[in-house]
């Protein structure tokens, strides 16, 4: 499962083991404990990769091998890859820009999406220095 966390200064990729249904029955479930709202519903979360990283055209085997519907590659612009994927959000109001997307695609995909995040992030920070 990947859990994506949007803030108002960006946004958080983590990999995790957990099932997808598990990880929000917990959340619900603390909600209520915590007597908080909750709002759940499906919805679809993008972000961009850089079009020159050298394991993009993997990641696109990948997702054309595994047949996963819930993730589409598009190209953004001359330097961009946008990265959609079906999934649900997670917020305290369906209106609010902050809060949590989680998704369950296959696991080649989510560790290749895992990984390429990772290393645009470092590059950007490098870049940056």
């Amino acid at each position: 499962m990947l859990k994506l966390t949007y803030t108002e200064t960006g946004f958080l990729l983590e990999l995790l083991a957990q099932s997808l249904e598990d990880w929000v029955a917990q959340r619900v479930v603390l909600a209520l404990r915590v007597a908080t709202s909750i709002c759940v519903e499906p919805s679809t979360a993008s972000f961009l990769l850089p079009d020159d990283m050298p394991d993009l055209p993997d990641l696109e085997k990948v997702v054309q091998g595994e047949g996963v519907e819930e993730i589409s590659l598009s190209i953004c612009d001359a330097e961009y890859v946008e990265v959609s994927m079906k999934g649900a959000w997670l917020s305290a109001d369906p209106e609010d820009e902050e809060g949590v997307f989680v998704t369950a695609l296959g696991d080649r995909t989510e560790f290749f999406l895992f990984k390429l995040w990772q290393e645009a992030k470092t590059s950007a920070s490098a870049v940056r220095e």
